[in-house]
C-alpha cells in the first residue's frame, strides 16, 4: 500500500531546516548558506522511503516581519504548516527556547487543535547530553507534539530515524509525484536559487536582502546543453558596482561558480549570462514577488 503527504519544515532562520530538507532527498534542492531568510519561497522536496513519498515543504525561516517582503515570507511559511499533513518544528540546540521559537509555539497554537506537530532539536552535536534532555523536556511541556527526535541535520545523525517515522505516519494514498521528481520547482527558479545563494555568499550585511535573481531565458541547444539568461536585480546604483567588483571580478566568479553547480545538478553544459539591472522599487513589485512563488498581497499585513 502507497502512502503520500506533505511535511513542513518550520523553525526560526538558520535553525537548519534547508540542509535537513537536502539531507533528506539526497540532492540540493534547497540553497544553504550562513545568511539568514535565504528561503524565499515554499520550496517542495520529494524523498522516497519504502513505499511512501514524503513531500517536504521547506518554508521560509518565521522572524518577526518588518518589510512587504518579510510578511509575504512569514505568510508562506504559515500557510506551508497549515496545508500540511505533519508539521516539523526544528529548534537549535544551542539556541534553545528564544522569543523566536515562543512566537512559533503560539504561532501553532493559533492554527488549531489536531495538528500533528513533531519536535526535532538539531545541532545535538554542540550541546551537552544533560541541556539536551532540559530542553526537550521544556518545550515537551510548552507543547503537545507526536514526538521529539534529536538530530544533527549536517552530519546526518538521526535524519534516517526521522524519515523513517515520518513515512511510516503518512495517509494511505497514490504517489503524488512521479518516482524520480525531487522538487516541483521549476528549474528555472531552482537557477535563479542558486546564483542568488553564491550572491549570498560572496557579498555582506544587507546587499543580499536587497537583491533577487530572475531566469529571463532558458533555450535548450541541438547538442543537449543549455544557454540560461538571467537578471540580477538590486536596488541602488552602488549595489550594481558591487555586484560587479573590481573589473567585474564579483560578477565572473558568481557566474562561474553557479554554472559548475548548475552542470552538476543537470549533468550537462551549461551556457549562463548575468546582467544586473538597478530596480529601485523591485521590492514593491508584483511580477518579482511571483517569480518568487510568493504571494504580493500577503505583504500588505
Amino acid at each position: 500500500m502507497t502512502k503520500a503527504g506533505f511535511v513542513a519544515l518550520i523553525g526560526e532562520p538558520n535553525a537548519g531546516k534547508s540542509t535537513l530538507l537536502n539531507r533528506m532527498v539526497g540532492a540540493k534542492v534547497s540553497i544553504v548558506t550562513h545568511k539568514v531568510q535565504t528561503t524565499r519561497t515554499r520550496i517542495r522536496g520529494v524523498a522516497m522511503e519504502g513505499e511512501s513519498q514524503i513531500v517536504f515543504v521547506d518554508t521560509p525561516g518565521l522572524f518577526q516581519p518588518r518589510r512587504r517582503l518579510d510578511r509575504a515570507m512569514v505568510a508562506a511559511a504559515w500557510g506551508g504548516a497549515s496545508d500540511a499533513d505533519i508539521i516539523v518544528l526544528l529548534v537549535e540546540a544551542q539556541r534553545g527556547v528564544s522569543d523566536g521559537v515562543k512566537r512559533i509555539l503560539e504561532g501553532l497554537a493559533e492554527i488549531g487543535e489536531g495538528r500533528r506537530v513533531a519536535l526535532v532539536i538539531n545541532k545535538i552535536d554542540r550541546v551537552e547530553a544533560p541541556v539536551l534532555l532540559g530542553l526537550s523536556k521544556d518545550l515537551n511541556e510548552r507543547y503537545p507534539f507526536v514526538e521529539t527526535f534529536m538530530i544533527s541535520a549536517e552530519k546526518g545523525y538521526g535524519v534516517d530515524v526521522l524519515r523513517l517515522w515520518l513515512a511510516a505516519e503518512l495517509p494511505e494514498g497514490p504517489w503524488l509525484y512521479p518516482e524520480d521528481q525531487i522538487a516541483d520547482l521549476p528549474m528555472r527558479m531552482i537557477a535563479a536559487e542558486m546564483t542568488r545563494e553564491k550572491l549570498t555568499l560572496r557579498l555582506h550585511q544587507e546587499l543580499p536582502y536587497q537583491l533577487t535573481v530572475e531566469t529571463e531565458n532558458w533555450e535548450e541547444r541541438k547538442d543537449g546543453s543549455a544557454r540560461i539568461d538571467q537578471l540580477i536585480y538590486v536596488m541602488r546604483d552602488g549595489h550594481k558596482g558591487i555586484v560587479l567588483g573590481h573589473k567585474g571580478e564579483t560578477i565572473k566568479a558568481v557566474s562561474k561558480a553557479a554554472r559548475e553547480e548548475l552542470e552538476e545538478f543537470l549533468g550537462r553544459k551549461i551556457h549562463l549570462f548575468m546582467q544586473v539591472k538597478v530596480r529601485p522599487n523591485w521590492l514593491e513589485e508584483k511580477e518579482r514577488y511571483s517569480e518568487m512563488g510568493l504571494d504580493f498581497k500577503d505583504g500588505n499585513g
